[in-house]
C-alpha cells in the first residue's frame, strides 16, 4: 500500500513504539484476540516486590491502586507518550478543559490519561485514573480478588515520560487470602506465564534486594521461559533497605544469576511515604541522592535509578520492534490473507435469490458427485484411494477374491458325494456316474455365492456413502445445517431405493446359474475326459509290476484288474469297504441270515471302494470345472449389474431427485437459515479482516 513520505517511520525513530502502541489499540477496538505476536515490556514479580512503585517512578505519578492482596486483578497495558508542553497560547484552553479534573495541586495541562474503553474523554487527575482503573477491573472480575485476562489500555500522555509500552500483571502469590479463590496461585502464575511465553515480549523481572535473589519468584517464573535470560531484565528493588556492608554490586556484575540485559537498581517510596502522600519528584531526588552517595554505587551511579531505567527500557524496546518488525509485517500480511479467505469461504449474509442459491447447491453437488466416481476431481489424492478408485477395489479385490475364496468341497466331503450318487440312482446300482448328483451339487455350492454378490452391493453402497459424506463436509454444507441435513436425507433414500434393484439383478444372475448347469460350455470338463484324468492318476499311484522270470516291468494291460466291487466271502469274515461295509461286517453268519429289517435312518458306514473313489474322484472334477467357471462369470457380472442398477444410475438420476425432493418454494428459507457458527465465525473473520487491514496500513507507514 503506498504511503505518503512525510507520514512514513524510519525504523530507528522512536516512533516504532507508537507504531506498536496504535496496533495493539487497533485489536483491542475491535475486541478480538490479538493474533500477532508484538513486543512488548511485562512486568513480574511478587506481590512485596515493589512493581506498582516502578511504574510510578517511571510515570512520576501516583495512579495505580493500592491495598492488601491483589490489587493488580488485570493486566495493565500501560503506553507511556512522551510528548512537548503546550505552548503558551494553549495553555488557557487546555487549562479550562482540565479544570474539572485538577483536583490536586500537581495537575497540569501538560499530562493525562486515556483509556481505551472510554475513547475520547481525558483524565488530568492521575487519582480519577486510580478510580477508573478498580472501576473497570470490578467489571470484570466483581468486588472478591478474583482476577481476568481481558486487559485495561491506559494511555498516558507526558512531557515527563519516555515513550515506552509496559504491561503490568497481577503480581504472584503463594497463599490465598481472605476472599481470594482457592487456586489463585494457579490462576494468576498461568496468566503470567502466558503472557511472559510469547517470543516478542521482553520480561522485567522485579525483585526485592534485601531477600535472597535465588528465591526471586519473578526470575523463578522468566527462567522457565527464557531460561538462558536473553530477554529478561531485572530490577533490583529496595536498595536502601538492605542490611549495613551489604550491596548489590555482584548481581550487577552478572555473578548471581547473569542475564543479558542486565540489572538496574532502584530506590522507591517507602509506606510511610506513600501515606504521607510525598510527590514522587522528592522519591526521585532521594533516589538520585542515595546512588551518587552510596560508597558501593557512586562511581556507577548514572547507571542506576528510575531515570536511567526508562532510558534503558526505551532503548531496549525500540531495539526490539526493530528486529522483529519484518517479521509482524510478514505474520499480519498472512494473516490478513487466511481470514480473508476464510470469509470468503463463509459467503456475504445477504443471500439474494433463495430458489437460484437452492438450484446451484444441487447442481454443484450433482457434478461433483459424478466428477469423484468418474476421478476428473482436481483435488486427486497420491495418498489414498477415493471415489470411483475404492468402487473398482471392492469390484476388483474384496469381492473377486471373496468369491474365490468359495471352496465348494469344503462343506461337501467325499462321503457326502458317495450318499448323493447313492441316492441319484434309485434302486440300481449306476453303471456310470450320474449326471443328477453332479448338477444336485453343483447347484448347491453355485447358490453360495449368493451372499459374497449381495455383500459387494453392500460395500459398494457403504463407498457411495462415503462420498456423499465427503461432499457434505465442505464450509458450504457447514453453513447451512438445514440444507446439509435434508440433502443426506433425500441422498441416502436415493441410495436406498437404488439398492432394491441392484440386489434383485444380483440374486438373479446367481438364481439363473443354479438354474441350468451348461454341461456345453466349450470350457467345461466333460464326463470322458474327468474319466480319464482320473484313470490316469490312479495307474500314475500303482506301483510297476515285475516279471518274476525276466525281472523286467509288466506292461499296464498284463496287469489283473482290481475288482471293481467287493464280493460277499462265505465264511463272513469279508472286511471290505463300500457302503455297506461296516454295517455287515459285525453280523454273524446267524443275523445275517435273519434278514432283520434296515433301521430307520440307514448312513454310510464303510470306507469308499476303489470304484465309488473313482465316481467320487470323476464328480470332484466335474464340479470343480463347472463352479470355476461360474466364479469367473459372477465375478465379471455382478460388477457389471451393480455398475448399472447403482453406480450409473446414481449419476445420471441424481440431479432430477434432489430436484423433486428439495426444490419445493415453501422450504427454501428454512433450508437456507445459516448455523449460529458461521453467523458467529463471519462476524470474527469481518472484525479480523477489519483490524488486520488497519495494522497492515501502519506498518506499511515504515520504510
Amino acid at each position: 500500500m503506498a504511503t505518503n513520505a512525510s507520514a512514513s517511520i524510519n525504523v530507528n525513530d522512536p516512533g516504532l513504539i507508537t507504531l506498536v502502541n496504535k496496533l495493539q489499540d487497533v485489536f483491542t477496538t475491535v475486541g478480538v484476540q490479538n493474533p500477532i505476536d508484538l513486543p512488548q515490556i511485562a512486568v513480574v514479580g511478587s506481590q512485596s516486590s515493589g512493581k506498582s512503585s516502578v511504574l510510578e517512578n517511571i510515570v512520576g505519578r501516583d495512579f495505580l491502586p493500592r491495598g492488601t492482596g491483589i490489587v493488580t486483578r488485570r493486566p495493565l497495558i500501560l503506553q507511556l507518550i512522551n510528548r512537548a508542553p503546550l505552548p503558551k497560547s494553549q495553555e488557557n484552553g487546555a487549562a479550562a478543559e482540565a479544570v474539572d479534573g485538577a483536583a490536586d495541586k500537581e495537575s497540569n495541562v501538560d499530562e493525562w490519561g486515556e483509556f481505551l474503553h472510554i475513547p475520547g474523554q481525558k483524565f488530568y487527575d492521575f487519582n480519577k485514573i486510580r478510580d477508573e482503573i478498580v472501576r473497570e477491573t470490578e467489571s470484570k472480575t466483581g468486588r472478591n480478588a478474583g482476577i481476568s485476562p481481558a486487559p485495561i489500555n491506559l494511555r498516558i500522555y507526558s512531557p515527563n515520560v519516555l515513550t515506552l509500552t509496559l504491561v503490568d500483571l497481577p503480581g504472584l502469590t503463594k497463599v490465598p487470602v481472605g476472599d481470594q479463590p482457592r487456586d489463585i496461585e494457579r490462576q494468576i502464575r498461568e496468566m503470567v506465564l502466558k503472557q511472559i511465553s510469547k517470543p516478542n515480549a521482553i520480561i522485567l523481572a522485579v525483585t526485592a534486594a534485601n531477600t535472597d535473589l535465588a528465591n526471586s519468584d519473578g526470575l523463578k517464573l522468566a527462567r522457565e521461559v527464557d531460561p538462558e535470560g536473553q530477554r529478561t531484565i531485572g530490577v533490583l528493588t529496595k536498595v536502601d533497605l538492605m542490611d549495613e556492608g551489604t550491596d548489590v554490586v555482584d548481581i550487577l556484575a552478572g555473578r548471581i544469576i547473569p542475564l543479558r540485559l542486565g540489572y538496574v537498581p532502584v530506590v522507591n517510596r517507602g509506606q510511610r511515604d506513600i501515606e504521607n502522600k510525598k510527590a514522587i519528584s522528592y522519591a526521585l531526588e532521594h533516589e538520585r541522592a542515595f546512588f551518587e552517595n552510596h560508597k558501593a554505587y557512586r562511581n556507577k551511579s548514572s547507571y542506576c535509578g528510575t531515570p536511567y531505567l526508562a532510558r534503558k527500557l526505551n532503548l531496549i524496546l525500540m531495539m526490539h520492534i526493530k528486529q522483529t518488525l519484518p517479521d509482524i509485517k510478514a505474520r499480519i500480511s498472512a494473516s490478513l490473507q487466511k481470514y480473508t479467505a476464510e470469509l470468503n469461504t463463509l459467503g456475504d449474509s445477504i443471500l439474494g435469490n433463495s430458489a437460484n442459491i437452492v438450484l446451484n447447491i444441487i447442481t454443484e453437488f450433482s457434478n461433483e458427485y459424478r466428477t469423484v466416481l468418474e476421478g476428473n476431481n482436481q483435488e486427486l489424492s497420491s495418498i489414498e484411494l477415493s471415489g470411483g478408485a475404492r468402487i473398482s477395489f471392492v469390484f476388483h479385490e474384496l469381492y473377486a477374491n471373496g468369491v474365490k475364496a468359495v471352496d465348494p468341497f469344503d462343506q461337501v466331503k467325499d462321503i457326502d458325494i458317495r450318499t448323493i450318487l447313492y441316492n441319484s440312482s434309485g434302486s440300481s446300482p449306476a453303471l456310470f456316474v450320474g449326471t443328477t448328483a453332479f448338477e444336485l451339487i453343483v447347484k448347491q455350492q453355485i447358490k453360495r455365492l449368493e451372499d459374497p454378490s449381495l455383500k459387494c452391493v453392500s460395500l459398494v453402497h457403504d463407498e457411495l456413502v462415503r462420498i456423499l459424506g465427503q461432499l457434505l463436509n465442505k464450509p458450504l454444507f457447514r453453513r447451512y445445517p438445514s440444507l446439509k441435513e435434508k440433502l443426506y436425507q433425500t441422498v441416502i433414500n436415493f441410495f436406498k431405493k437404488s439398492m432394491e434393484p441392484s440386489n434383485k439383478l444380483v440374486k438373479d444372475l446367481v438364481a439363473m446359474e443354479a438354474c441350468y448347469v451348461n454341461t456345453g460350455h466349450p470350457d467345461f470338463l466333460n464326463g470322458h475326459r474327468a474319466m480319464a484324468i482320473v484313470n490316469e492318476r490312479r495307474h500314475a499311484s500303482r506301483p510297476t509290476q515285475v516279471d518274476p522270470k525276466t525281472g523286467k516291468p509288466l506292461p499296464p494291460s498284463a496287469v489283473p484288474p482290481r475288482a471293481a466291487s467287493p464280493s460277499l466271502s462265505l465264511d463272513g469274515n469279508d472286511t471290505s469297504g463300500g457302503f455297506f461295509g461296516s454295517f455287515f461286517a459285525s453280523k454273524n453268519k446267524k443275523k445275517m441270515a435273519a434278514m432283520e429289517a434296515p433301521p430307520p435312518t440307514l448312513k454310510a458306514s464303510g470306507t469308499l471302494s476303489e470304484k465309488e473313489s473313482e465316481e467320487v474322484e470323476v464328480i470332484k472334477l466335474l464340479i470343480t470345472s463347472y463352479f470355476n467357471i461360474v466364479r469367473r462369470t459372477m465375478i465379471d457380472m455382478v460388477p457389471k449389474a451393480i455398475m448399472l442398477t447403482l453406480v450409473q444410475f446414481s449419476k445420471e438420476e441424481m440431479q432430477r431427485e434432489l430436484l423433486e425432493q428439495m426444490y419445493r418454494t415453501q422450504e427454501f428459507d428454512d433450508l437456507l437459515k445459516e448455523s449460529d457458527y458461521t453467523v458467529r465465525r463471519r462476524k470474527e473473520c469481518q472484525q479480523m479482516v477489519e483490524s488486520l487491514g488497519k495494522a497492515n496500513e501502519i506498518v506499511s507507514q515504515v520504510q
